[in-house]
């Protein structure tokens, strides 16, 4: 079915912005942003991307980063050995 549509400027941004990120044609990406706000579609908006920020951690000369669980579990280990003696 072919209609013509006049969208608010701000409604019209955001297609352009939808179009251009999803590298979609405005008609699918118009299409399903309808269906989703009229419930036609059964599935929900996409969620916002999982972004993790590294952190620089900065260890002393001599730590070995890929040994630090065992570091961790020796620790606890003495720690509880401390705990337990009478």
């Amino acid at each position: 079915m072919r209609t013509i549509l006049t969208l608010d400027p701000d409604v019209a941004r955001l297609l352009d912005r939808e179009t251009r990120r999803s590298s979609r044609s405005k008609k699918a990406v118009l299409n399903d942003a309808l269906r989703i706000g009229l419930g036609a579609q059964g599935k929900a908006p996409r969620s916002p991307v999982f972004k993790v920020d590294a952190h620089a951690f900065r260890f002393r000369p001599g730590v070995d980063t890929d040994r630090l669980n065992q570091l961790v579990g020796e620790l606890e280990t003495e720690e509880r050995a401390r705990t337990l003696r009478p």
